[in-house]
């Protein structure tokens, strides 16, 4: 096997990831900003897998810097990149604090795309690997009070699709994964109890079951859940300023 690098692995999505990928037998670089949070999922996991910690934090350039290095090192390889690390904002835009949408912005599409290259030189130079970039279903349609994150991850889907094709003919490949409402530490903060239908959620191991199989199978695209299909599918045909109302009528409803 070779080894795995995971952005925002000490909970949720990345979590998820990791813990799959250690029971595939790959070798691990798990990056977060908690550094306890790392070391504990190193504990874990370390029985099963080489799990190497890289304290960093993504907005920060010198904590950038770092893990892109990790990524470019040739004496040790990586062979999967899996950029999961994210951040929201809740709230009318305007009302927003500025830096705080920024800050979004650097992590979710700045650092995303500073990695993926950092990675897919080398790569593409052994002629073999991959990167998996987490979107969100929110890339499908407007995300009222969500403006920020929901744009980000739009620009991940397009980012993503418009690389997959140019890697055609190198043994290189990048898929994006879009899940929906999925059971993590951001989106229970985000939402009371009741807010949304439990069958509309998703486990965060079921996300990276579903992706890691969708890789395997060569996909591009991987949306998780039947559900989450068939929304995707309706938000590509139906009129903007009807996915824009809907839209806006459910994020007025449950945030």
């Amino acid at each position: 096997m070779g080894t795995a690098l995971v952005t925002g692995a000490s909970s949720g999505i990345g979590e998820a990831f990791a813990s799959r990928l250690a029971a595939r037998g790959e070798d691990l670089v798990v990056v977060a900003r908690r550094a306890d949070r790392l070391a504990a999922l190193a504990g874990r996991l370390g029985p099963r897998c080489s799990v190497e910690v890289l304290e960093a934090d993504l907005t920060d350039p010198a904590g950038l810097a770092r893990v892109a290095a990790r990524l470019a090192d040739p004496e040790r390889p990586v062979d999967l990149l899996v950029n999961n690390a994210g951040h929201g904002t809740l709230g009318r835009f305007w009302e927003m604090p500025a830096a705080g949408e920024a800050a979004s912005i650097a992590l979710n599409v700045s650092a995303l795309v500073e990695l993926t290259h950092a990675a897919l030189g080398p790569m593409v130079g052994r002629g073999r690997g991959g990167v998996i970039n987490v979107s969100s279903l929110g890339a499908y349609q407007p995300l009222p009070l969500n403006a920020t994150y929901g744009a980000t991850k739009a620009f991940v889907s397009s980012f993503t699709n418009s690389i997959a094709e140019e890697l055609r003919g190198t043994g290189v490949r990048a898929m994006v994964v879009a899940p929906g409402f999925t059971r993590t530490e951001f989106q229970a903060e985000s939402f009371s109890p009741g807010d949304v239908p439990a069958f509309v959620w998703q486990s965060a191991d079921a996300v990276a079951a579903t992706a890691l199989r969708a890789y395997d199978r060569g996909r591009v695209v991987c949306i998780t859940g039947a559900l989450n299909v068939v929304t995707a599918a309706a938000s590509s045909v139906l009129p903007a300023g009807v996915t824009r109302r809907i839209s806006g009528a459910v994020t007025r409803r449950i945030y």
